[in-house]
């Protein structure tokens, strides 16, 4: 019988492993479904018409999005995991090279599908991002990883200046507030990922709670920022007018009020984490909506990427 437990053992974790990467997978495939299909089906019924490589440009602006979460959130936890008293030294598996190999791509590809190519002011950012992600995944394989947050910031400037080209009033104003909501975003997301992964790699430890409890503290900050600039941003794009109308016959509103949805969702889930943190005898137990969090949390960021590539609604 002794000799039995540990076989059964080892058995059961392959297929765990198995089962939480299938599951992944099915994930990642439904959320790119999102931005891949959603500029037409946003666009129906409004007048709007989309181009026709705009599902392609949403699920890279999607993929970009993500992969610098992952970079980002593992640099953000990393910083919290040394502020944890006796936090052991085991960490998850790092996915920041992955992730820049990934943003790299992506990157490159939009540029590829910017107006005249590499040679336009998009082409051109698009090419920076993708150097900085190529920088970035260098730092992550080398012995000072955390100087990974400057080519990061990089790709965080250079998305911000794409969004909003001169042609726009106070384009400067424009790109200071995605750069503050695309930097927040990308901690919160792609923080409470690795959070996750690093309370499995602990397995149970105490100082898990302490650490779930320091994340909670600086996403409920990170949620704030994340608020206030995507609701102003969205107020320099919108025109007057009948906040309903707009957000139901535009596909920009469409889209908008379908993230502004699943960010509430995102919210109550984390208040719910939040408040099993704290009355819970065992800080843990909050890691149940948190895994459902980090769900929803991707799915705002596949409506992310729909949302830059849905036609802006005309100003009158």
């Amino acid at each position: 019988m002794a000799l039995i437990r540990p076989t059964a053992a080892t058995d059961s974790a392959p297929r765990t492993g198995f089962g939480r990467a299938v599951a992944l997978l099915a994930l990642v495939g439904l959320g790119a479904l999102v931005p891949l299909l959603g500029p037409p089906v946003a666009a129906h019924g409004t007048g709007q018409s989309t181009a026709s490589d705009s599902g392609a440009v949403a699920l890279l602006r999607a993929a970009l999005f993500a992969a610098l979460s992952v970079q980002a959130g593992e640099l953000f936890v990393t910083g919290l995991a040394r502020r944890v008293p006796k936090a052991p030294p085991a960490r998850p598996c790092g996915w920041a090279p992955y992730a820049a190999v990934v943003g790299f791509a992506v990157a490159a590809a939009a540029g590829e599908l910017a107006p005249h190519g590499h040679g336009s002011r998009t082409g051109v950012l698009a090419l920076v991002e993708a150097i900085a992600f190529a920088v970035a995944g260098l730092c992550a394989l080398s012995h000072r990883p955390n100087r990974q947050a400057w080519p990061l910031a990089a790709v965080v400037l250079a998305e911000a200046l794409r969004a909003h080209p001169p042609t726009e009033p106070a384009p400067l104003l424009g790109s200071a507030l995605t750069v503050v909501h695309l930097t927040c975003s990308a901690l919160w997301a792609g923080g409470l990922l690795t959070v996750l992964r690093t309370l499995r790699r602990w397995d149970g430890a105490a100082a898990g709670g302490a650490l779930l409890g320091l994340y909670a503290r600086v996403a409920a900050v990170l949620f704030a920022a994340v608020t206030a600039t995507g609701l102003l941003s969205s107020l320099r794009r919108m025109p007057s007018g009948p906040l309903f109308d707009l957000l139901t016959t535009t596909a920009y509103g469409r889209v908008l009020l379908a993230k502004m949805l699943v960010v509430g969702a995102v919210a109550l889930l984390a208040l719910w984490a939040r408040t099993r943190l704290r009355r819970s005898p065992d800080p843990l137990a909050a890691c149940s909506p948190a895994r459902v969090e980090v769900v929803a949390l991707g799915a705002a960021v596949a409506v992310s990427g729909l949302l830059t590539a849905v036609p802006l609604p005309v100003k009158g």
